[in-house]
């Protein structure tokens, strides 16, 4: 399974321009972060690209994402791939063994309110979103108010990392596909 491939399979599930964009921001956190733990940034890539593939048509805990893995299997997508986008749903209860299994979790909250962060700034985008903002609005309880902030932080802690230097992590990791996003 190759990124090409993957990319093809999250469009054919994913009608939906917002999700496409998330999935492609946590695409980037995660290869970010195989750098920093010694992954393979395209095996992590297909974990953040392809996390959120079934959501449209299996949009609740009972389905999703464990009803999505025999299609990711079909689609020849590899196994720790698979467990890992299993494990990224806390209510699975799966051990989150690898660096990757971890990092998946940290990073998809904070992506999708990074991204209502830039949504809201007159310039909508990520060159004008820095650590102070993004946690100014975590305060914000009516903002975004579907993130639930306590996953923020436990990923944060799930990696050993302090928030500030999470936030600034995936930030910069975001920045780099900010033109994919459309928040260049």
């Amino acid at each position: 399974m190759d990124r090409d491939r993957a990319y093809q399979l999250l469009t054919e599930y994913v009608k939906g321009d917002g999700l496409i964009k998330h999935c492609l921001a946590v695409e980037a956190a995660m290869r970010f972060y195989a750098v920093r733990y010694g992954g393979d940034p395209d095996q992590w890539g297909l974990a953040g690209l392809l996390h959120d593939f079934d959501w449209e048509i299996h949009p609740n805990a009972e389905q999703h994402p464990a009803a999505g893995a025999p299609i990711l299997r079909e689609a020849g997508v590899p196994e720790d791939v698979i467990y890992t986008i299993q494990a990224h749903a806390e209510y699975l209860n799966l051990e989150r063994k690898s660096w990757m299994d971890k990092c998946l979790p940290a990073v998809d909250e904070l992506s999708g309110f990074i991204i209502a962060v830039a949504l809201v700034r007159p310039s909508k985008s990520l060159h004008d979103v820095d650590v102070s903002s993004v946690k100014k609005k975590m305060k914000d309880k009516a903002f975004a108010r579907a993130v639930r902030r306590e996953d923020i932080t436990a990923g944060a802690a799930l990696l050993g990392l302090s928030l500030d230097e999470h936030i600034a992590n995936v930030l910069e990791a975001m920045r780099g596909v900010a033109a994919d996003l459309g928040l260049e």
